[in-house]
Order: C-alpha cells, then structure tokens, then sequence
C-alpha cells in the first residue's frame, strides 16, 4: 500500500521539539521524507498498522496532529515534482 503521511507537531515546548523529533524517526524508518514533515510510504496493511500505534504513543492528541492518506497503487510514481524536488526510490531496499 501507498500512504503519504503528514504531521504537524506543536514544537513551542523542548518535550513538544523531542516528539517531533521522534515522528519524523518513525516515519524514516518506513518511508522516505519528500519535505519536511512529509512522507511518502510503501508498506504492508501489517507496517501501517505498527507505524500507527507508534505514532498514537508518540504524539500529544491534544496539540499535534498526523495525516496519513492511503493512495492508489502507482500514485507516487506518477506524482509531478516541481522545483527542487527529488524523486524518493519507493521500491528500493529501504536501508536505515
């Protein structure tokens, strides 16, 4: 499956600056950043499942918010990148 996961975390307070942090570490270990706090994912319905559940003990629900959208199969790949924009190897080994 395809998910382009975005997240915005309350970074005013240092333990605000070590969740994000931390999402942006969980994110990397599963996908590839394409901007700041976004990323695109190639997974297993099992990896989105534990990326969830890792994010939810991560973040304040009160002042952090994660958007994850499951795209069609082939949407990144068919995504158009302007400006200075890489293109992620989607289905590459992911080496961490």
């Amino acid at each position: 499956m395809e998910l382009l996961v975005t997240y915005d975390v309350d970074t005013t307070t240092p333990e605000g600056q070590r969740r994000l942090r931390q999402v942006a570490k969980a994110c990397e270990g599963t996908g590839h950043r394409v901007q700041k706090s976004v990323f695109e994912i190639v997974c297993s319905p099992q990896q989105r499942l534990r990326l969830e559940a890792r994010l939810r003990d991560i973040i304040d629900a009160t002042t952090d918010s994660i958007r994850i959208y499951q795209l069609d199969q082939g949407s990144l790949a068919r995504a158009k990148h302007l400006g200075a924009a890489i293109r992620a190897p989607h289905h590459e080994p992911l080496i961490i």
